[in-house]
């Protein structure tokens, strides 16, 4: 081969992977609750994050979404998600370029809560399968090619499961390797871990026996020791990945009534909140030979999150606190850093996405987004967009509650039956 053939060759395979590469940041997928690491942030090129100089135009809407709270989860250019007609609880799978079903497939009575019947956790996707929780605790392994279930258990049953509160089961259950990890809750133990292909136990927290909350867990490696954490009805704890054996645990006496958000892992620290005054906790890990010992660095009422989730962004938390309105605090310090009242933006609650340096921010009452910088420096918008249209489906309140998602280069809104999907590239 001549340098003229090597340079050639050179510069061909160079191409290839630059393209591939940009192929990978651009098709990124959304395989589970709050994206592929659970911290409910998105690292993709080419988005338009200005929407004060283009509105994202609206690709489709999915009016068969039925009752419920869930959000999508997103492989490859297929949406899975939950929902209720009057009867049943089901999946389904969308196109998402068409924005037409590819199938329906029922899974259980139609849960029924005062707030709002159906599901409220997210589907995870683990390759051919899907992996599922609802409202009353049966956890479900179906086909993603046609939502046929492979197997179910049942967190009451055969788990000794108990929830803090009467709102039903939320969790977005976790795959790890081979296991399926979730939360029954109860006397028998808070936390197991099943066979992802069996739905066989493999392992109970015998030793944490709170009940469940409504939060979802994370892994994390720290100080060399795989292990989940997750908020329960009492606290925040970490457990083996190898055996279920409690690790630490932090109590929180305040917790009341229903724990919520996902835990926030950073550098063998964990930053957690609560609605219902339970306020935030910030907690550092440190290991001597093989115990592990959780101190809090602080613990105050700056993010008292209820619900709709917290993001860490260059060393900030951001989301809405029921104290004061959207917040941006100092991971390292508790400190405020600023807030914006609820009354300058819709007036409700809601929920929070990182987005490159940005945030999309979603309020419950009207379904209004729009589009921050991820700074300290103060509320800073890029434009504002409405939601196409309200559910004509009541409940309590009538909030949009689910949770936005992104994967490539699409934004997903759920209200209720309604599911639009728009264009960020």
């Amino acid at each position: 081969m001549t340098n003229k053939s090597k340079s050639v060759l050179s510069l061909f395979c160079l191409t290839a992977l630059l393209t591939m590469g940009a192929m990978a940041l651009q098709a990124q997928d959304w395989t589970q609750w709050r994206g592929e690491n659970r911290e409910g942030v998105v690292k993709q090129a080419g988005l338009n994050l200005d929407w004060e100089k283009k509105k994202p135009p609206l690709l489709w809407t999915y009016r068969q979404a039925g009752v419920g709270f869930s959000s999508p989860s997103v492989a490859g250019t297929t949406l899975y998600m939950t929902g209720s007609d009057i009867e049943n609880d089901f999946a389904f799978a969308v196109d998402t370029r068409t924005g037409k079903e590819l199938w329906k497939q029922v899974v259980g009575e139609r849960f029924r809560q005062e707030w709002g019947d159906g599901p409220r956790g997210s589907i995870t996707i683990d390759g051919n399968r899907l992996y599922l929780i609802l409202g009353t605790g049966q956890i479900l392994c179906l086909s993603a090619a046609d939502g046929k279930i492979v197997w179910q258990k049942n967190f009451i049953t055969d788990f000794g499961g108990k929830i803090m509160s009467d709102w039903g089961y939320s969790e977005s259950p976790l795959i790890d390797g081979n296991l399926v990890v979730c939360t029954p809750g109860g006397g028998r133990g808070t936390m197991v871990a099943l066979d992802k292909n069996t739905g066989n136990l493999v392992w109970q927290s015998k030793e944490w026996t709170d009940d469940a909350g409504y939060s979802s867990p994370i892994v994390a490696v720290v100080h060399g020791t795989r292990q989940y954490i997750q908020q329960s009805s009492k606290g925040v704890a970490g457990v083996s990945a190898a055996d279920g054996k409690l690790l630490w645990r932090v109590a929180n006496p305040g917790y009341q009534t229903a724990v919520i958000p996902t835990p926030v892992y950073h550098d063998n620290t964990v930053f957690v909140s609560s609605g219902y005054n339970a306020g935030c906790m910030y907690i550092r890990l440190a290991k001597e030979g093989n115990q592990f010992k959780a101190e809090t660095v602080y613990s105050n009422n700056v993010m008292t999150n209820q619900h709709g989730g917290v993001v860490l962004m260059n060393g900030h938390i951001y989301g809405f606190s029921d104290v004061g309105g959207w917040v941006c605090q100092n991971l390292a310090t508790g400190a405020q850093a600023w807030v914006q009242a609820r009354s300058a933006f819709g007036g409700g609650k809601g929920t929070v996405l990182g987005v490159n340096d940005r945030l999309i921010v979603m309020e419950e009452r009207q379904g209004t987004m729009a589009v921050l910088a991820a700074s300290p420096d103060g509320w800073k918008e890029f434009g504002r967009v409405q939601i196409p249209e309200r559910t004509k489906i009541q409940t309590r309140t009538n909030s949009v509650w689910a949770h936005l998602v992104i994967a490539d280069g699409k934004l997903y809104l759920r209200d209720q039956d309604l599911l639009f999907c728009f264009d960020l590239k």
